[in-house]
């Protein structure tokens, strides 16, 4: 068995458990950071189950690398498994390369590819606007001069930081909070433009679709009245 075989059947052994894991190591970090009060043990064990989560991402994208035959392909095509690795909590995301598994939006037709852009980049926004409000909300909230003091806070500042409304209501003071705004800047106008460039690709779509259909509506009108004529 090549190792190129070896991967892919170990990428589909991996799959499931993989997004079990992904799903599991969300749920334990929103925990440790949305109650912080809770029992030394009970924090302890969430950062133990994180710690061990991170460890199989690391095992996962190591033993792909090494059976991989064309491995700088690999690197470029799996970036988002290597940036998990690094930084663990771009895991979640990882979930939604796994949204083409859904028969509904399987297909290489123009409306199978703008469902999958929609729900893809919908699904995104939500996970990019939830992590990106964890992590402000735990370096913001207990800094010197900082406004943002609870979730909701840190959830409608990222709204309206995505939205380009810039209120001003809110805004990160530490150096970490601010970058992670420049991040959810970036990806708020590359989530725009995507959306621009998906709606006017279906108004194109649609227009050229009804002038063909009037076209032929046409013809077929005067086709029969040159019948009626005869």
């Amino acid at each position: 068995m090549s190792d190129d075989a070896k991967r892919k059947r170990w990428e589909q052994a991996t799959a499931w458990p993989g997004i079990g894991a992904s799903v599991v190591f969300l749920i334990a970090y929103s925990w440790t950071i949305l109650q912080p009060g809770m029992p030394h043990a009970v924090y302890l064990a969430l950062i133990g189950v994180l710690g061990l989560i991170w460890v199989l991402f690391l095992l996962d994208y190591t033993v792909r690398l090494v059976y991989a035959e064309d491995k700088r392909r690999f690197v470029r095509r799996n970036a988002v498994d290597l940036l998990s690795v690094l930084l663990p909590l771009a895991r979640p995301f990882r979930l939604l390369g796994d949204l083409g598994r859904v028969p509904l939006l399987r297909g290489n037709t123009a409306s199978h590819l703008r469902r999958r852009v929609l729900i893809v980049a919908g699904s995104f926004v939500l996970m990019f606007v939830y992590v990106i409000s964890l992590a402000v909300y735990q370096v913001e909230r207990y800094a010197h001069g900082s406004n943002i003091r609870s979730f909701g806070d840190a959830l409608w500042w990222a709204c309206v930081t995505m939205a380009t409304v810039g209120y001003g209501d809110y805004y990160p003071v530490t150096v970490t909070g601010r970058l992670l705004a420049v991040v959810l800047m970036i990806g708020g106008i590359a989530i725009v433009g995507t959306s621009s460039a998906t709606i006017v690709s279906y108004l194109n779509e649609r227009t050229q679709h009804l002038r063909q259909r009037h076209q032929h509506e046409t013809g077929q009108q005067r086709a029969d009245e040159g019948s009626d004529d005869g």
